[in-house]
């Protein structure tokens, strides 16, 4: 992939993040914008992985962890999704780490307690990212 991929793909993303906020507004549990949004990407035909477990490796072993990112969309982007009043900073360190471990260029914090969801989100890049070709 090159990074205009995956921006576009990231764009895309949370193009179907603000459908979903339109039609369901703030206020609900994140794992009901979980639900709906891997539905609007899967039936937009986007491979989404839910839930699944990062794996840790400590000192070459994969230490057993219960650390579950929300989606992996196009096993490109990496989709952490909240519904709290306020993105706090550790937040954006799971997410960083996340990308981290799972060797994923892009991620995205959405937060959808709010009444814009474009202010309250965010997008990461790391240097897997920086390593792709421009185009």
């Amino acid at each position: 992939m090159t990074k205009k991929e995956v921006t576009q793909l990231s764009y895309e993303i949370m193009g179907y993040a603000i459908k979903v906020h339109k039609t369901l507004g703030p206020g609900l549990l994140e794992s009901v914008y979980e639900k709906c949004l891997r539905y609007e990407l899967v039936k937009n035909g986007y491979k989404v992985e839910q839930q699944i477990i990062v794996p840790v490796i400590y000192e070459n072993m994969v230490m057993d962890t219960e650390l579950r990112l929300d989606l992996l969309v196009n096993d490109t982007v990496v989709v952490e999704l909240k519904a709290v009043e306020s993105i706090h900073p550790v937040f954006e360190a799971q997410l960083l780490t996340y990308m981290k471990l799972l060797q994923k260029p892009q991620g995205l914090l959405i937060n959808f307690f709010t009444d814009n969801i474009t202010k309250s989100s965010k997008p990461f890049v790391n240097e897997y990212f920086r390593l792709l070709p421009d185009e």
